[in-house]
């Protein structure tokens, strides 16, 4: 699929891409509000240059970009020539679950025990108040995810034929700039290097195991399927984004709003989310925190991901993505 049209790409003088030209290799590149790419294998003179090079370098690299932003010198071609590939491959991916308020509550209430014959209104206010206590006194809950499920912004996403119940989760990708492990959450944006957009494709049908239920969630099957993680199309640096955690996130299925939040719904912020993962993993540059995705999936609207989907998701100042789904092929 095409990209959109080269208009107020995103926020900021520049973001980060990896294109390619067609049946050229990819390349890392700075690309400008307008939709102009910079080769920055060229700019930063080095052949062999990868978007995770960059981001190692991100504290000295930087500068550099700032200039090159506004640098008339360096050639220049339209992103609309080239093709638009997920981001960075990042070395790992940390994935949040249950983290926007409301989706969570909403479920709490969807899910009610029996013989509980209390008003909805009395059992929504008992899971705020579980939320509440929550975000104060408990951990955020993160898995880990493959990186080569990872597919670019506008790549077709094949629905595995064994998946029974594909569904879609937009979320808010942090991009790791720093080695960090064990970072204070007060110190924690120190260590991002920017924001992009991820899908968190799930088959529901299988995040249980229905043969060992004792063991709980097979994150393995469930979301790491080839192409479940569309990704991009920026990263647009963390200095372009005054507040990560005040940003909308909206998901339209067929052109059908489906996800429609702020992250301000985030029981767990990005600097708490980040400084969890880092007291356990020690994260490094291009590794992606995925912060969970609000009320509005499959399972919600009792919709799940077809054949000929088209998914549109947005998040303030981080660009568009569009994919469309493909059923896998019959063997």
């Amino acid at each position: 699929m095409k990209p959109a049209p080269a208009s107020a790409l995103f926020a900021g003088p520049f973001a980060l891409a990896t294109l390619s030209a067609p049946d050229g290799p990819q390349f890392p590149a700075l690309v400008t509000p307008d939709g102009q790419a910079v080769d920055l294998r060229a700019a930063l003179g080095d052949d062999r240059l990868t978007m995770l090079d960059v981001l190692d370098r991100w504290e000295t690299v930087l500068p550099r970009l700032r200039t090159l932003a506004t640098d008339a010198g360096p050639a220049r071609t339209p992103v609309a020539d080239l093709r638009v590939h997920a981001p960075v491959t990042p070395r790992q991916v940390f994935q949040s679950g249950a983290n926007y308020r409301q989706h969570v509550i909403d479920l709490h209430v969807a899910h009610r025990a029996p013989g509980d014959d209390r008003p909805e209104s009395e059992r929504r206010a008992e899971a705020a108040e579980i939320m509440d206590r929550r975000a104060a006194d408990d951990l955020p809950y993160v898995f880990v995810g493959l990186p080569s499920a990872i597919t670019g912004p506008y790549d077709d996403v094949v629905l595995p034929a064994w998946a029974e119940q594909p569904d879609w989760e937009l979320e808010l990708a942090v991009v790791i700039g720093r080695p960090a492990h064990r970072v204070p959450v007060e110190e924690a944006a120190r260590y991002v290097a920017g924001y992009t957009i991820a899908n968190d494709l799930t088959d529901r049908a299988t995040v249980f195991r229905r043969d060992m239920p004792q063991i709980g969630t097979d994150w393995l099957r469930s979301k790491n399927a080839p192409g479940f993680t569309p990704l991009g199309p920026w990263i647009v640096p963390a200095e372009s984004i005054a507040d990560p955690d005040d940003l909308h996130v909206t998901l339209k299925l067929n052109g059908e709003t489906m996800q429609d939040e702020s992250t301000k719904d985030m029981i767990f912020k990005v600097a708490r989310l980040v400084s969890y993962a880092s007291q356990t993993a020690r994260l490094l540059p291009g590794d992606l925190v995925l912060t969970g995705s609000p009320a509005g999936n499959g399972m919600h609207w009792g919709r799940l991901l077809r054949d000929g989907d088209v998914m549109e998701g947005r998040v303030t100042g981080l660009g568009v993505q569009r994919t469309r789904c493909l059923a896998e092929a019959a063997p």
